[in-house]
């Protein structure tokens, strides 16, 4: 199957944790942090993923910038398989600027082998998170 393809869902973030990951003794303007966190999908992309996620980003005004590594383990419109994507972006407060997305190439299983494209991550006012996925399935 070949194709271009567009997926959403909503998803919800769970143990948000620091790393264990020694940050250089350089000190900023900004704080650098390392956590990892896994979010559980619900949509027409359906799973899990764990997060490696690296920031700058200072908590009081909402300032900063991030980028993060995901293994996901799930369906894409009823796909299965397993691909990683990185996304990044630069917050201040509630505005989003700068934003990357992209699904790495080479990195699917099953059904999501030769699975690539790009996407975006949306937070809704409510804080509803959403992932958008615009990909192509490449297969035999």
């Amino acid at each position: 199957m070949t194709g271009f393809f567009h997926a959403a869902a909503v998803f919800e973030v769970q143990n948000f944790q620091a790393a264990p990951v020694a940050v250089p003794p350089i000190s900023t303007a900004l704080p650098v942090g390392v956590f990892t966190m896994r979010k559980i999908y619900v949509g027409a992309v359906e799973g899990c993923s764990i997060t490696l996620f690296t920031s700058a980003f200072d908590q009081v005004s909402g300032v900063g910038s991030y980028i993060a590594m995901e293994s996901f383990e799930g369906c894409v419109d009823g796909h299965s398989g397993a691909f990683v994507f990185l996304h990044s972006a630069s917050t201040r407060g509630a505005d989003r600027t700068d934003e990357f997305f992209r699904i790495v190439e080479s990195s699917g299983t099953g059904e999501l082998a030769g699975i690539s494209g790009t996407g975006r991550i949306e937070i809704a006012p409510d804080g509803t998170h959403r992932i958008y996925i615009d990909y192509r399935l490449e297969s035999g």
